[in-house]
């Protein structure tokens, strides 16, 4: 286990390095764009509709980019643009997520999978979570705690399809960004929401309802992959 673990980081030194600036950059990131939104909170103001898909298009690009949490889009966005700017924000997550799976692909080109699967009890439960990638993608979206960008790199290095990594990535992060969209276009004060999003009983049991649900998934999902797994090795053994 120890070789297996060595041997994995140092033949795929860059692709853990870029995973590990996915969870920091995020959090840098958000900082600095509180610090941009308390000085220059007009900019978002009153857009046009032509603004407002510039707008889109720039925050899909930065979520894509790990530069902000998909949470401070959707509460920045609610609270700006209202209810007639929610098109625009599931269309700039789907954007994004094609953007970070295009982008985890060109930069791995494949090195993780092909590593994992010169191993055959690790390629075999690859092997058992792409078939049940469906699944995969909705509950690793579905939880508030797993970043954005992280995820999309390595729902990609699984080499899950892109049409399914799409409709699941978009339908696994409603939930979520709905409710944070709601708490946009509700919220009086923006900076004082996005620095304590999870304000009140009712936020936070549902957060920590959805993180629950997530987490429990996953377990479930990767146990049942794994015994499938070890079945067909024995199978073929015997």
């Amino acid at each position: 286990m120890i070789a297996f673990l060595r041997a994995l980081f140092q033949k795929n030194f860059s692709t853990f390095l870029t995973l590990l600036l996915l969870v920091a950059v995020p959090l840098l990131g958000s900082s600095s764009l509180l610090v941009l939104l308390y000085e220059r909170q007009a900019l978002l103001q009153h857009l046009t509709l032509g603004q407002s898909l510039l707008y889109f298009m720039a925050v899909s690009l930065t979520m894509a980019l790990a530069l902000t949490p998909t949470t401070f889009v959707a509460i920045v966005s609610g609270y700006f643009l209202g209810w007639p700017g929610l098109p625009g924000m599931v269309a700039a997550y789907a954007l994004a997520a094609a953007l970070g799976y295009e982008l985890a692909l060109r930069l791995d080109q494949g090195k993780l999978r092909h590593f994992m699967l010169g191993f055959p009890k690790a390629g075999a439960v690859l092997s058992e979570l792409h078939q049940q990638s469906w699944q995969l993608i909705v509950l690793t979206r579905l939880s508030p705690v797993l970043p954005f960008a992280l995820m999309t790199f390595v729902l990609a290095l699984v080499g899950v399809p892109r049409g399914r990594f799409l409709g699941a990535s978009v339908l696994g992060m409603l939930p979520r960004s709905l409710f944070f969209y709601w708490l946009g276009t509700e919220a009086s004060d923006v900076l004082a929401l996005l620095r304590n999003p999870d304000q009140g009983t009712a936020s936070k049991l549902l957060l920590i309802g959805l993180v629950i649900a997530s987490l429990l998934g996953l377990y479930l999902l990767f146990n049942r992959a794994l015994k499938r797994a070890l079945a067909k090795q024995v199978a073929a053994a015997e």
